[in-house]
């Protein structure tokens, strides 16, 4: 039996190691990375998070039984997001993507965990029926999903592609 790699050396008459050198993606030498006032920005954002973070812990620990749900839902939404911005702060949260640029993937997954939590707290302080909150946060995934993609697509019209799903998408599932 003939392999692929043996028809691709046949067809371009190199030999199968020649072409997965050739079609190897290169290393970065030089990765454009956040400056000084980025780094700043993390900074800033990640000590106000904190102290929002045990701000709402002391809340929680004093309030009645009804607000309490309403505190724990914007500790982990606080918490969650220090964890994130600590993780772009301390070079964990990111990676070199086409380009040799910084993507900071640690804020996709931030998302996907606090603004569903963010609409869930929402949801519960409008007196939305649960129907109406798992539609919100289904439209609202999918669209930071799309938005994921086209952030880590090459091809220009595949990222305009993904932009037009998350914007067009979320809004008419969340309004049904």
């Amino acid at each position: 039996m003939i392999s692929l790699t043996d028809c691709v050396a046949v067809v371009f008459g190199k030999s199968a190691d020649f072409l997965a050198q050739a079609l190897a993606p290169t290393a970065c030498t030089t990765i454009e990375e956040v400056g000084s006032t980025g780094v700043g920005a993390l900074t800033l954002g990640f000590l106000a998070l904190a102290v929002s973070t045990v701000v709402m812990v002391a809340k929680a620990a004093s309030a009645d039984a009804e607000r309490r749900k309403f505190y724990f839902c914007n500790t982990f939404i606080c918490g969650v997001a220090t964890f994130s911005y600590f993780a772009m702060l301390s070079g964990q949260g990111w990676t070199a993507i086409a380009g040799c640029r910084q993507f900071f993937y640690a804020r996709y997954v931030d998302w996907l965990i606090t603004t569903p939590l963010l609409i869930l707290d929402l949801g519960l302080v409008a007196g939305q029926d649960f129907v109406t909150i798992a539609a919100v946060i289904g439209a609202d995934m999918l669209m930071i999903v799309a938005g994921y993609m086209g952030a880590v697509s090459v091809v220009t019209t595949v990222k305009w592609f993904w932009f037009l799903f998350g914007m067009v998408e979320s809004p008419s599932t969340a309004s049904r």
